[in-house]
């Protein structure tokens, strides 16, 4: 390594790649994942408890309206992602074309861009936990009626992991300073 020097804007590097991309694109790449993985988490969980509650249904027809908690349960995983998206997006502001790749305009577009990553993908998880654990809720339901709440319990536990992940998108998202106009 004597004698040679290591340039980290090289035209093929990855990191060049990386810091020629504009912050609002970043941002609008995590407000787009934020939105779009939660809508999908919670549409994977509404599929598995949903064919699993028609199933059970037919031995039990009593368990439909009451496992229909499990149905809302995923759907709020989407609304997550749904607030969180609006969140980021009064996170953008505008300024000038001189700033546009400052430091602190980067930060602000990266802070919202790994804000997006982290609802998105901790509602996916979350959308599948709820979506598996209200399946066995209904399945169970079917089988022995005193096992409904127990399971409830569980799945709201479940549930938890998305506000989780809401929490620390937006707590990440208050990194997110974009430079002010001068």
């Amino acid at each position: 390594m004597s004698g040679t020097a290591i340039v980290i804007g090289a035209s093929s590097s990855w990191a060049r790649a990386l810091v020629k991309i504009s912050p609002y694109t970043f941002s609008a790449i995590g407000i787009a994942i934020s939105i779009g993985v939660s809508v999908l988490g919670a549409a994977w969980g509404i599929y598995i408890t949903g064919s699993s509650l028609i199933g059970a249904a037919i031995k039990a027809p009593r368990i439909t309206s009451k496992n229909l908690i499990s149905v809302i349960f995923c759907e709020a995983v989407a609304i997550y992602g749904v607030i969180v998206a609006i969140i980021l997006q009064t996170k953008l502001e505008s300024v000038p074309s001189s700033q546009t790749y400052a430091p602190e305009s980067m930060r602000a577009g990266y802070a919202i861009f790994a804000s997006g990553i982290i609802v998105g993908f901790a509602n996916l998880v979350c959308g599948l936990c709820v979506g598996i654990i209200g399946s066995s809720c209904a399945l169970s339901d079917a089988q022995n009626s005193s096992l409904f709440v127990k399971i409830l319990v569980i799945e709201i536990f479940g549930s938890a992991l998305g506000l989780f992940g809401v929490i620390v998108g937006i707590i990440m998202s208050a990194q997110a300073t974009w430079p002010t106009n001068v």
